[in-house]
């Protein structure tokens, strides 16, 4: 039998050194790893065995080369894991991880290599900007990793990393494995009463899927779900999907409990043993937030501003509801239809009938033009470049005739697939010598799939994520840097949201409505009455939406930088009771027994957000402050958008974000930018 030549061990042979995806399999991953990191661990030796004395070039620049095939591989394998990991894939996350975090501990704890690392820091000579910054950040990683520590402390520090890092990978998992395990099988049309058709067809055909024709069947997956919350006009049954939906992972096989405590307590160890009260004191050293405490203060400052605007809104909700024949009071899986009917009635504007101007490719193409208007980009489609799924798609992006990199995008759920949506890349920017290497990105979501003859159409919340996403993959295939640990979105936490988040700004002006907002079928542009109103409603419980940012902040911060750890463990306390206690002050609607959000938490817990998820808000000052200079120059001024590429877009973190912000405005952002946006002052 001949065997399958392994794609991940091949030099690239496919035009702009795509990914072969066609030919990659699950079984190619781990010895494709094993090769990279024995020649990781080859160029290690180099270095350490130099006998020149260690300069910027023999080091620092060699050592950011070393593992640079090692991170295209885990890069790669991530990126498909969550976007197309089948149970190999994700079994397959207990043997890489281990191995991917055995090298980082290895080089972070390598005594010789710091000494290098040192040495050049105390005699760096002659370099430029990027240079320097590179080495303070390789020297500061080294330093915050455990290059200080004594060898018992340096064993201990491994011990935790090792752990660590399959924890993140089992949470995912588990959660992934509750969201599909569920579904709500109605055989009975009365069951859908209020439901859109398109939501009816998207239950019949997912029924079918299932093998089970002639029910309705609807899941966890966000389309699914978010469409039943806000139109089914059974309360009992909103009841039943929203409890399952809030208890994912929270009892069972699939259960994050431990997981969770475990994650907790092992990041606190982690942080004491590095010298730092809690792990988020580590993790905001190198944040523009840079303390816990100035998080709590940024957090509560919003808290106080916005709360009572949505206890009034909560109020009004409720009115609104009695004088219709609703619940005495809104519960939790009222809020969804409740709110959905206000919105509709305040502004004449019904959701659902929006969806048939935001047909997907119409609104790829309008954010495509966007870009185009914004910064010169063109995207040529690839229909003949693998991809991992089919309806997957390739761009080649370019600028001014000048290759750019490449686009994928992936929008409809699939049981392979984690919920949510993200941005992520297969490849960074960097340059080798005289060569630039551009970027391969990748945009993930969960959009309403095509049903029939009919098209993918968009709820206006869905244009938004596309957007946002879109934002974040601007920001890498923009890049303009010489070392790719400094590109792209490679750069702080509470930065890298700003170049997403003000991408949704322009979704709700109507120069760039108009661009692509035409109905499905007729062509005909959203009337301006219209896009009157979804202007007036994007404000809509703004101070609810805030509030509810403000607890996934808070909750963050309790897992990661709580007082009474001083005196506990995380694996000592009650999840559920522990939340419910850092979050009450953000509490709108009745708190109900058995839903959690910290066993769902991914971003905190399987991602890269824990002690970081303030960073949405954060980044939404400096998006709301830098649209309205957008604003005061015209939407579309190549003036603003030459200075945002110029000095945000294409710098990643060659420089202090806050430096490259005071650059771009010309001043510090006005903190109260995002409260006038959303209407609160």
């Amino acid at each position: 039998m001949t065997s399958v030549p392994n794609p991940l061990l091949a030099p690239p042979e496919l035009e702009f050194g795509a990914v072969p995806f066609d030919l990659v399999r699950v079984e190619h991953f781990e010895p494709a790893l094993d090769a990279a990191l024995a020649d990781a661990r080859g160029a290690l030796e180099s270095i350490n065995r130099d006998p020149r004395r260690p300069d910027f070039a023999n080091t620092i620049a060699a050592l950011e080369g070393a593992t640079l095939r090692v991170d295209e591989l885990a890069g790669l394998y991530h990126s498909l894991q969550v976007a197309h990991g089948d149970a190999a894939m994700h079994a397959l996350a207990r043997v890489l991880n281990p191995k991917l975090m055995a090298l980082s501990s290895d080089i972070a704890l390598d005594t010789a290599l710091f000494e290098r690392i040192e040495a050049v820091h105390r005699e760096p000579g002659e370099l430029d900007d990027e240079q320097r910054r590179l080495l303070d950040q390789t020297y500061r990683m080294f330093q915050r990793n455990g290059g200080l520590l004594d060898a018992a402390a340096k064993a201990e520090l491994r011990r935790i990393d090792d752990e660590l890092s399959t924890l993140g990978a089992g949470f995912a998992e588990n959660l992934l494995n509750d969201t599909n395990a569920y579904e709500l099988v109605l055989s009975e049309e009365s069951d859908l009463d209020g439901l859109p058709e398109s939501a009816r067809e998207t239950a019949r055909a997912t029924a079918v899927e299932r093998g089970k024709p002639g029910t309705w069947v609807i899941t966890l997956h966000e389309p699914s779900f978010l469409g039943f919350m806000r139109y089914a006009t059974s309360r009992a049954l909103r009841e039943r999907l929203w409890r399952a939906y809030f208890s994912r992972a929270l009892h069972g096989a699939h259960s994050n409990v431990d997981l969770v405590r475990r994650i907790a307590a092992l990041r606190l160890s982690r942080a004491r043993l590095l010298g730092y009260r809690s792990h988020a004191h580590f993790q905001l050293e190198e944040r523009m937030a840079e303390t816990p405490e100035n998080v709590e203060a940024f957090l509560r400052k919003l808290l106080v501003r916005s709360k009572p605007a949505a206890l009034a809104e909560m109020a009004e909700l409720a009115s609104f509801a009695a004088e219709r024949g609703g619940p005495a009071e809104i519960l939790p899986w009222d809020y969804a239809h409740w709110s959905n009917k206000l919105k509709e009635a305040r502004f004449d504007l019904e959701s659902e009938a929006l969806r048939p101007y935001f047909p997907l490719t119409q609104v790829v193409d309008g954010v495509f033009e966007l870009a185009r208007r914004l910064y010169g980009l063109e995207f040529r489609e690839l229909p003949d470049l693998p991809v991992y799924a089919p309806e997957v798609r390739s761009f080649e992006v370019l600028r001014e005739g000048r290759h750019l990199g490449l686009l994928y995008t992936d929008f409809f759920p699939r049981e392979t697939k984690n919920g949510g949506a993200w941005c992520t890349r297969f490849r960074d920017q960097r340059r080798d010598g005289a060569t630039d290497v551009r970027p391969h990105v990748s945009i993930v979501c969960n959009f309403t799939k095509p049903v029939g003859s009919t098209p993918s159409l968009l709820t206006f919340e869905e244009v938004r994520t596309l957007f946002h996403e879109f934002g974040h993959a601007l920001h890498g295939l923009l890049s303009r840097c010489t070392y790719r640990s400094l590109g792209g979105t490679n750069v702080y936490r509470d930065f890298v949201e700003l170049p997403s988040q003000i991408l949704e700004n322009w979704i709700v002006e109507k120069d760039c409505l108009a661009l692509f907002a035409r109905h499905w079928q007729t062509g005909d542009l959203v009337p301006d009455e219209v896009v009157d109103k979804l202007v007036a409603s994007s404000r809509f419980h703004a101070a609810y939406q805030m509030i509810r940012q403000l607890r996934f902040g808070f909750l963050d911060l309790a897992w990661y930088g709580h007082e009474r750890w001083v005196d506990a463990s995380p694996e000592q306390v009650d999840v559920e009771a522990f939340e419910n206690d850092a979050v009450r002050e953000t509490d709108l609607l009745p708190a109900i027994p058995g839903a959690n959000m910290s066993v769902r938490f991914g971003h905190i817990f399987a991602g890269g957000y824990a002690a970081g998820y303030y960073g949405y808000k954060w980044a939404e000052v400096l998006d709301a402050d830098a649209f309205e200079y957008f604003k005061e120059r015209g939407i579309f001024s190549r003036e603003v958008a030459d200075k945002f590429r110029a000095e945000i877009l294409e710098r990643g973190d060659t420089e202090a974000p806050a430096e490259l912000y005071r650059r771009f405005r010309g001043r510090d952002p006005d903190p109260d930018a995002l409260l006038r946006r959303a209407g609160l002052i």
